[in-house]
């Protein structure tokens, strides 16, 4: 009797094991990669708010992470590490071509949701046109993958007359520092996006009265934010209406204060063609692959 009894024990036990209803599996955190427009603490200051709402309305947690160097950035793209990306504009043309990533929406900063490319120069140098620039050190942000810093300043520099070895080239790390850069004359100009002279953390280090834009692009769609391909169709879906929402509610307005933007407005691949335009002239058809891989 005892035997049976411990077998029938042991069969309850099982039966009791399959009729408890299925532990489900924990859903991976998704990744938010953010560009290095601006330093690493300060990037995590303004975007964690948004990365904590993400997560409350998705129900799945939502991390950030960002990068020292726009190199280091990239080979996160090419890894397809992020699920969600805040890029700039020659990131995302590419990555939508080559590795798997769909605009979802793009930037709204100081009232505009469009940017132009620049070059910065202190009104004392002496230096009223392009061409003033012959011989001279010109400091661009974030390497030759940053769109308006890089990629738009030396289309204005082409534009005005100068090719590669009529100036020096150099770099800094992101583009505030070379607006803060060139006011100390450390350089003789600054390749930058023209919102870049309105940042916090510029007019608090330097006096932007003492610059001037000494050539500017057209206005062109803001910086984009982007989903994987990986995504479920529906997913894209939710993160974009909950982006695109945020100007909409408190909670959301707050958030978007917090990160330096006015709001998140729906976007489009096609409204990025006129930075194709622009890249196409300064890297040839495959946008600079070939060369910058």
């Amino acid at each position: 009797m005892q035997r049976r009894q411990f077998f029938s024990y042991l069969l309850a036990s099982a039966t009791s094991l399959l009729a408890l209803p299925a532990v489900a599996a924990k859903v991976r955190p998704l990744v938010m990669g953010i560009f290095p427009r601006r330093n690493i603490k300060l990037t995590y200051k303004l975007f964690t708010p948004l990365a904590d709402y993400l997560s409350q309305q998705l129900d799945r947690d939502v991390v950030i992470e960002t990068s020292k160097s726009f190199s280091d950035f990239w080979t996160n793209i090419k890894q397809r590490r992020y699920d969600i990306v805040h890029f700039n504009q020659y990131h995302y043309i590419v990555s939508h071509q080559y590795y798997g990533y769909d605009v979802i929406a793009v930037n709204k900063e100081l009232g505009s949701t469009t940017i132009a490319g620049s070059l910065i120069v202190r009104k004392d140098s002496g230096i009223n046109k392009i061409s003033d620039l012959r011989g001279k050190t010109i400091l661009f942000g974030g390497g030759r993958r940053a769109m308006q810093s890089y990629i738009s300043a030396t289309w204005l520099l082409r534009q005005g007359g100068l090719n590669a070895g009529d100036y020096i080239e150099r770099f800094a790390i992101n583009p505030p520092n070379t607006i803060i850069s060139t006011y100390f004359k450390r350089a003789d100009a600054s390749g930058s996006g023209d919102v870049v002279m309105q940042l916090d953390n510029v007019r608090q280090r330097i006096d932007v009265s003492q610059l001037k834009y000494l050539a500017k692009t057209e206005p062109m769609i803001h910086l984009p934010w982007a989903v994987s391909h990986s995504l479920s169709a529906e997913l894209k879906h939710k993160l974009q209406t909950v982006l695109t929402t945020l100007s909409s509610n408190t909670e959301g307005k707050e958030i978007l204060k917090l990160a330096n933007l006015n709001a998140l407005v729906t976007a489009e691949d096609s409204d990025f063609n006129a930075h194709r335009k622009i890249v196409a002239d300064v890297y040839g058809n495959d946008y600079g692959i070939s060369a910058l891989e």
